[in-house]
């Protein structure tokens, strides 16, 4: 059972608590764990995917009331599966959702590169005990809707959140203590603030930054998920293993306790439809891959349907918020998915925010002005290098055989080690100190 219990500390501040035995950031006192609340309204997050559920959670289990607004008819996520860094680790450890996770995912041993036309091994990078040793966290891969599910089932425990669907937010506008939600249905909804959390085409987002359509990268993906039996034994990999070549790349790694294999093809392409559900062109698929070595084009042939979704990021920016509104994961800075970081960096973004308002002792302005400051770097950062490493994915001629020979070499990281600033993550309560 969870309680909240109501503290009054003084005249001007009630501290809203969740009980120490399943509140994980809990210590001695209301003035350690609580935050003040001086508003009678909730803080509005829109978007009810992985980001904003994560926000929902944290915010929530400080006491403050928060509701989400999700645009769709139900909450679920689309799309298949996802990596998850030690760093992602590192904050499912903080949040105390590291059991939960780790029952839904798979562990690989390897983190391997082959070049897509001659089935060359071009690197492996061992993980399991590997990473636990430099990271003192594992590397994983999850289904997206079981992450997704994990979030959504801790926010229902709690009853200081409220999950609303079919709420698509219109627009907003603020004052010096509070914002206005308009919905699509014409409803409008108070909050002492507002989270932006609504995807690569943020209406939020669009509304403080205002800098257009994201930026596509030529780049589509085809994704695609079988069952295990459908795998043939010779095309099985436990790895996360991609296979690199001129403007094309497939990746395949188990899911489930591998009980699914999940695979992603992406290759250049001009046609596209906005959006990550829309069904993909087998035959145009099979011609970006005609060159490509037989063990890839065996298993693509497996798949008779897949779905396709554009790639697309922005430019980082150091601004993305506006008094009491601010944005979160992909509306503040949507990444490539070449480092496999979106998911993670959008749950790290929430441990950050709730650090920066508990310092803020409850000045939402203050409060998301040092969030915003000590994420823009580390999260552009991983922009801009998620776009270096598709040219090293996609690379052809001389680039192609000199990341062959660095990485074949053993003097070079397909990433693992290399990107050690990244998978390090970060010590939220020491952000602010």
């Amino acid at each position: 059972m969870i309680r909240v219990i109501t503290v009054q500390i003084d005249s001007k501040y009630t501290y809203h608590l969740l009980t120490p035995s399943i509140h994980p950031f809990a210590t001695a006192s209301p003035q350690d764990t609580g935050l003040p609340v001086t508003s009678p309204h909730p803080i509005l997050i829109a978007g009810g995917g992985i980001g904003g559920l994560a926000t929902a959670l944290v915010l929530a289990r400080d006491g403050h009331a928060v509701t989400v607004l999700e645009q769709a008819s139900s909450f679920g996520e689309i799309g298949a599966g996802i990596q998850l860094g030690p760093n992602i680790f590192k904050m499912f450890a903080w949040l105390g959702l590291t059991d939960v996770v780790s029952k839904v995912s798979f562990f690989p041993p390897g983190l391997g590169m082959n070049d897509v036309r001659t089935g060359e091994k071009v690197v492996r990078v061992p993980l399991g005990d590997v990473s636990r040793a430099t990271y003192g966290f594992p590397y994983g891969v999850i289904y997206r809707a079981d992450l997704h599910q994990v979030f959504l089932d801790a926010c229902r425990e709690l009853p200081n959140i409220t999950l609303r669907t079919d709420a698509r937010l219109e627009s907003f506008e603020q004052t010096a203590d509070s914002v206005r939600v308009r919905l699509a249905n014409g409803e409008t909804l108070p909050g002492v603030a507002l989270i932006g959390a609504d995807g690569l085409w943020s209406k939020v987002r669009e509304a403080v930054v205002g800098d257009g359509k994201p930026r596509v990268s030529g780049h589509i993906a085809y994704r695609a998920v079988l069952k295990r039996e459908d795998v043939p034994t010779h095309l099985w990999s436990d790895d996360v293993l991609l296979w690199g070549g001129e403007k094309t790349h497939l990746v395949h790694y188990p899911l489930r306790r591998g009980e699914l294999f999940n695979l992603v093809a992406v290759f250049h392409s001009s046609k596209y439809d906005e959006g990550w559900n829309t069904f993909g062109d087998t035959a145009e698929l099979t011609e970006r891959f005609r060159d490509a070595c037989p063990q890839v084009r065996e298993l693509l042939g497996k798949i008779d349907t897949w779905k396709m979704w554009v790639l697309c990021d922005r430019e980082p920016v150091k601004n993305w918020t506006d008094r009491r509104v601010t944005l979160l994961g992909d509306a503040a800075h949507p990444m490539l998915q070449y480092l496999a970081q979106g998911a993670g960096q959008a749950i790290e973004d929430a441990v950050v925010l709730r650090e920066a308002l508990r310092v803020a002792r409850g000045d939402v302005p203050l409060a998301f002005q040092k969030y915003q400051q000590a994420r823009y770097l580390r999260t552009g950062r991983v922009q801009l290098t998620a776009r270096f490493y598709g040219d090293i994915y996609h690379a052809a001629g001389v680039q192609r055989e000199l990341r062959n020979q660095l990485f074949q070499s053993g003097q070079e990281s397909a990433g693992f080690a290399g990107l050690k600033w990244m998978y390090d993550g970060i010590e939220p309560s020491k952000l602010f100190q």
